[in-house]
């Protein structure tokens, strides 16, 4: 019956065992961290945005134009579930008149004379705002006979 040999293991070796582990439960510590501030964080932009955004008046939608998003891409970052790139941060910041400091939680201050973005011609509602982002999909001849419809509703009314 063959033995099976087993080879003496030094102090250095064992420890380098234990060191090996203990930096792995340390590296899985930090990551689950960093993952929970980073979830932290994007809350509290979500949350931040989405009160700027009701305050202003603005539709989900209305701020995905401005910022050049799909609505649902806006719509999870507002829930927490998406962080933007840096340029989309500034755009969103540009579109709700915030400094980005104030929309990443890390504190407030006015707003930059420079950074205002700029105003509509008219207030309008989210109904006319809705109503312009189908329009701006249209072709021509759609346009013209939505014209024409429209000159018809105002002869009407």
């Amino acid at each position: 019956m063959a033995s099976k040999t087993t080879y003496p293991v030094t102090p250095e070796q064992s420890s380098t065992s234990r060191r090996g582990k203990r930096h792995t439960r340390n590296k899985e510590a930090s990551d689950r961290e960093k993952r929970e501030a980073k979830q932290e964080l994007s809350k509290a932009m979500g949350d931040t945005a989405r009160d700027a955004r009701q305050r202003a008046e603005l539709t989900q939608a209305d701020v995905a134009e401005r910022i050049g998003v799909a609505t649902e891409v806006y719509g999870r970052l507002e829930r927490g579930l998406l962080m933007p790139s840096v340029p989309t941060l500034r755009r969103l910041c540009l579109a709700l008149n915030l400094q980005a400091d104030v929309l990443l939680s890390l504190g407030s201050g006015p707003l930059p004379a420079w950074s205002a973005p700029p105003q509509p011609p008219s207030p309008e509602g989210p109904l006319m705002r809705r109503l312009m982002r189908h329009v701006r999909k249209l072709n021509p001849a759609q346009l013209r006979a939505l014209s024409m419809v429209a000159a018809t509703l105002l002869r009407e009314g």
